[in-house]
């Protein structure tokens, strides 16, 4: 029902009206930052990690796509670093555009993710989750992943914009 294909380099430029905005909004939430500094910033980590776009060295993107769908309908996507000689693969980013949320499809490209980088030797999947987003807590948790630490921050000045 879902399936995993490489991002195509027309797709990209999707992926990041989606994506930067969001980041942005989680580092101004989570990190007292300026909404247009938290922009800012969000942007210039994206061009450090994925300045080649779909083709950046040590990044995997992904569209997460309904199987069988005319037009290949993307639902969702992932952004991976896989470790080297089969090590660890870090989730830098898994979304389900909203208009998919809640049909089971997040579930699915899990276990589809799993399948492609178990196939390729890679020993497990790790990722981070803000503290306030219980929804993907609860997903993540029911699809085995377990929690290995926490994040802790605390702020040493009242307004700082990074």
């Amino acid at each position: 029902m879902i399936r995993l294909r490489k991002m195509q380099a027309g797709e990209f430029q999707d992926y990041l009206a989606y994506f930067i905005p969001d980041y942005a909004a989680e580092i101004s939430t989570n990190y007292d930052v300026d909404p247009q500094a938290a922009r800012v910033r969000a942007e210039q980590e994206v061009e450090a990690d994925l300045g080649q776009g779909v083709d950046s060295p040590g990044q995997d993107l992904f569209c997460i796509a309904i199987d069988g769908a005319r037009d290949a309908l993307v639902v969702g996507y992932f952004w991976c670093k896989p470790g080297g000689n089969g090590g660890a693969v870090f989730i830098s980013d898994f979304c389900i555009l909203p208009p998919f949320r809640g049909k089971g499809y997040a579930k699915l490209a899990l276990a589809a993710l799993e399948a492609e980088y178990a196939s390729a030797g890679h020993c497990d999947i790790r990722l981070r989750v803000a503290a306030d987003n219980d929804r993907a807590q609860h997903l993540y948790q029911a699809a085995g992943f377990q929690a290995t630490g926490i994040n802790m921050r605390k702020p040493l000045a009242e307004e700082r914009s990074e």
